[in-house]
């Protein structure tokens, strides 16, 4: 299959792509970001783009692949409602419409986050705005749809896009892991269970942790 990633710069994005290049399943990777990444490799190839929202002008680039995994996202500390929404929904939707117009017969995977509130009702701002998200893109025309709410994921070692607060929970996370099974998860295996989503599917459009380690399997 030929994937397309974006933010290959940041944690979740970075253990992806490591992911796909090594799986098999993945031929081909084009890495969509506002910089380059420091990953060199026969099967990726890298789409500069400055501004998300000018994606329609590379339809021609992005037409022939099987899936976008989508893991660029903001930090929600700080953030107003109005803010957060500028970053997250205003930056994923209107990015995955042009998407689907360039090809509906991809699947779309978002990753969102633990505990988003698919009501969109809650008292918790980015779990609003992440459930918001969701929604809307359950509604585009895609072969498939997945969202994905990862809780705090284990990097593979290659990584470098590791905060230290990372390197830290991942020093004692074994024993985390099995303490927390519903809440802690590889970041191979996100990448498998997206590849898995792509290739055999998925009876749930929304993965938890408990899904994500099963589709990984």
């Amino acid at each position: 299959m030929k994937v397309i990633i974006t933010g290959a710069t940041g944690l979740v994005g970075e253990g992806v792509l490591l992911v796909c290049l090594e799986n098999p399943e993945v031929t081909e990777v084009v890495s969509i970001s506002r910089k380059p990444i420091n990953h060199k490799h026969n099967k990726l190839k890298e789409l500069i783009v400055k501004d998300f929202s000018e994606i329609k002008n590379y339809a021609s680039e992005l037409s022939g692949y099987d899936a976008c995994l989508f893991c660029a996202g903001a930090s929600s500390v700080g953030e107003t409602e109005e803010t957060f929404t500028r970053k997250t929904y205003d930056f994923v939707v209107p990015f995955a419409e042009t998407l689907s117009e360039i090809n509906s017969s991809m699947v779309f995977i978002y990753v969102s986050g633990n505990r988003t509130d698919s009501t969109e009702q809650g008292k918790v701002v980015w779990a609003r705005v992440k459930g918001r998200t969701e929604n809307a893109l359950l509604k585009l025309p895609f072969k498939a749809v997945y969202n994905f709410r990862p809780g705090f994921m284990r990097p593979v070692k290659e990584q470098k896009n590791v905060r230290f607060i990372y390197r830290i929970f991942d020093a004692i996370s074994p024993l985390w892991y099995l303490i927390f099974p519903d809440w802690i998860c590889k970041m191979e295996e996100v990448g498998l269970a997206m590849i898995h989503c792509v290739s055999k599917g998925y009876p749930k459009a929304v993965l938890e942790v408990k899904d994500i380690k099963i589709s990984a399997r």
